[in-house]
């Protein structure tokens, strides 16, 4: 392939042929020219024919059944091309200027180009017009980066001027661009904004936070704050990234309004540490200023006063008038709090209708004394509700600090406990805490504990005393005594744990172990040959529970114990109380077959006309009637109606706490039917009741 430049005169020899050096020389110009990733080709000047292509030139544009040289620029290139590039060559041969033009390029695979196309007059040695050189560089990629990167550009400004969130670009510490958002946040136009410094943005008192972070020249998030035109300080975040704009390296802020997730914040804040009804602070709120003021307190040898109130009998206004009416009662009462006492006290809701009032700086108890007084009359005060006048009163309990308690938690237990006094007081007081009330409270909580305790770990036993019939002495029934075995205190009597039981409704599950075990026993002894009348106490729960009967019906027929040897206790206030629904349930367990009985008849407030519509078998003179027999002339009297009114209701009559010879006597002369007590036997576990019964002269019969 002939060198594009033409033989030189000085490589060639006389006859005009090219030397051998020469040819070595273009041979590597063409291998070279092969090698390279440019199209390059040569045309002459006055034909503008092509004698020169290296072979990428061929490969990319060229058809291989026939090669460029000696063709046009039309010929060799595509139609299109050429005719495109035709112009350009002419200009390039007429001024000897070099052109070049960037355009796409179909290679004649198909494949698609963005080509630098670099057009190169070639002046002969004499300085004529010798031809041209083609080359034709790929630039895809490049072409291709850049639109990538003008498009990128393209969105950015589209995506900063539509944005909500203020956005602006600074270097070297000044605005170089910014969007609307930010312009409307600061009220300035971008006109104002445009070389300015950043820091002008930036509220005085956040300026040195914010050009630390600034100068740090790292990608960073912190909040600062804005002044608007109008001088309001805005919350912000800004968020401060590295970028490139146009080429260039700068810094570009977005600026985050946060006014609104201030808001919420301090809307949680406040829902956090405040009760949302009344709006006072809450127990975790409270707990932290008691915390706080105590250790003020002990720093200054001050007194601190917590009275903790709590509303008598609150779940009856709820269940009255309705809980919208009850909210609207503990809104009032909360307010009437707070204006009874001075700015520096405390006033806080501490849960349901509770509420607690702490007084910092107190010098004595005669001016909590007056404070609880105006508390009392406060709250006791009726309120007007939807036109329905409510009235509740407090019981309020007051501890001090430092002498009853030093945390706190104690502090706060110690007011409880004195409330609790305060009711037990008949309500509507105050008590101040005292360290004995104290020292019962928490052995109730602990017995309480171990009373659940029990109650799943069986603890507990029966104890068995005899009741004989009174002409003879046999044996025909005998009453159920419940005994707790506690692990540390031994065996306890009902009067040190009944009460308590049924306090905290644990009597009911007590009472149905009591029934089953009697029971079981009472079947045990009727199949042995002894049918003893077993007499189980019942409580007021146990005996109101909506199921009471059907547990009574499936006891029977679970242990096969026949009904009438299962006796029902049952006290005079228990009978009086919605006698219509006492009666119907009597009459229930009456046609089960089971007897009913009076229990300590004479120490209750029955009414006679009631008495006697009632289906009892039984009635029981009580033992502080007895023990007073037969001297004491009251007693005599009460005992002898007792007996007197149970015959003519038809009634047995059953003597409890016999324990002498002179008391027998007397109320077997009374006609008392049936004695029990110590003199009879003291009360016995079964097994000792059964050498007991063995040990009677007379068998068991039954009258």
């Amino acid at each position: 392939m002939p060198s594009p430049s033409g033989p030189a005169a000085d490589d060639a020899t006389p006859s005009g042929e090219a030397t051998p050096e020469a040819v070595q020389d273009r041979d590597k110009l063409c291998r070279l020219a092969d090698s390279a990733p440019v199209m390059m080709a040569y045309f002459d000047g006055p034909r503008q024919l092509c004698t020169y292509a290296n072979r990428t030139f061929m490969q990319g544009l060229c058809d291989a059944a026939r090669s460029p040289l000696g063709r046009a620029l039309t010929d060799v290139m595509a139609p299109a091309l050429g005719r495109q590039l035709s112009p350009a060559l002419a200009v390039t041969l007429q001024d000897d200027q070099a052109r070049t033009l960037e355009q796409p390029l179909s290679l004649r695979d198909g494949q698609q180009l963005w080509v630098e196309i670099t057009l190169t007059p070639h002046l002969d040695p004499q300085g004529r017009r010798a031809g041209v050189y083609v080359l034709i560089v790929d630039q895809s990629r490049h072409h291709a980066a850049e639109r990538a990167l003008l498009e990128s550009e393209e969105r950015l400004s589209k995506f900063l001027q539509a944005g909500v969130e203020g956005i602006f670009f600074h270097r070297d510490g000044h605005i170089a661009d910014a969007n609307p958002a930010l312009c409307e946040l600061v009220g300035l136009s971008l006109h104002d904004l445009l070389g300015r410094p950043a820091l002008m943005l930036i509220a005085p008192e956040h300026q040195t936070h914010t050009l630390r972070q600034l100068d740090a020249l790292q990608d960073v998030t912190f909040e600062t704050a804005v002044v608007h035109q109008d001088g309001t300080r805005i919350p912000v975040e800004m968020i401060d990234r590295g970028t490139v704009q146009h080429g260039e390296p700068m810094r570009m802020a977005v600026v985050r309004d946060i006014r609104d997730r201030r808001a919420t914040q301090a809307r949680l804040h406040y829902l956090v540490h405040h009760d949302a009804l009344t709006g006072l602070p809450n127990r975790a709120a409270f707990l932290a200023q008691l915390d706080h003021l105590m250790v003020a307190a002990r720093a200054s040898d001050t007194q601190l006063a917590l009275l903790f109130i709590d509303l008598d009998h609150f779940k009856r206004v709820n269940d009255s008038v309705g809980h919208t009416r009850g909210d609207a009662l503990l809104k009032t009462i909360a307010q009437r709090l707070c204006e009874c006492v001075r700015s520096t006290d405390r006033v806080a809701r501490f849960g349901g209708d509770e509420f607690m009032v702490l007084l910092p700086g107190v010098r004595d108890r005669e001016a909590v004394v007056r404070v609880a007084g105006k508390l009392l009359d406060a709250v006791g005060a009726p309120v007007v509700v939807e036109g329905q006048s409510i009235s509740v009163t407090p019981s309020l309990g007051i501890a001090l600090y430092p002498q009853d308690g030093d945390t706190p938690d104690v502090l706060i237990k110690h007011a409880d406990a004195a409330m609790h006094v305060a009711k037990a007081r008949g309500r509507a007081t105050f008590a101040f805490f005292e360290q004995e009330v104290a020292t019962t409270a928490y052995d109730q909580l602990m017995l309480e504990g171990e009373l659940g305790h029990a109650i799943t770990h069986d603890e507990f036993a029966l104890l068995f005393q005899p009741q004989v019939r009174a002409r003879d002495g046999h044996p025909v029934g005998v009453e159920a005594l419940i005994r707790w075995q506690h692990p540390q205190r031994g065996l306890l009597a009902p009067n040190e744990f009944i009460a308590l039981a049924e306090q905290h409704r644990l009597i009911v599950p007590i009472g149905a172990w009591v029934l089953r075990e009697a029971a079981r026993q009472a079947q045990q002894w009727h199949a042995a040959g002894w049918p003893l009348t077993v007499a189980v106490n019942l409580s007021t729960l146990q005996f109101q529970a909506p199921d009471f009967v059907a547990s009574i019906q499936a006891l029977l027929a679970e242990t096969g114990l026949p009904a009438g040897w299962l006796e029902l206790e049952l006290t005079e206030r228990m009978l009086m109380d919605d006698v219509p629904q006492v009666c119907a349930r009597l009459l229930q367990l009456r046609a089960l077959g089971v007897k009913l009985s009076v229990d300590d008849f004479g120490t209750g407030y029955s009414s006679l006309s009631h008495l006697k519509e009632l289906p009892i078998d039984t009635m029981k003179i009580d033992r502080s009637f007895v023990q007073e027999l037969p001297h004491q002339r009251e007693s005599a009297a009460i005992a002898s109606a007792i007996v007197q009114l149970a015959r003519g209701l038809g009634l047995s009559v059953v003597a409890e706490g016999v324990e002498t010879a002179a008391q027998r006597a007397f109320l077997v002369g009374l006609g008392c039917d049936q004695l029990q007590g110590m003199m009879i036997s003291a009360p016995q576990t079964a097994a000792q009741l059964q050498a007991w019964l063995d040990r009677q002269p007379v068998p068991p019969h039954v009258p």
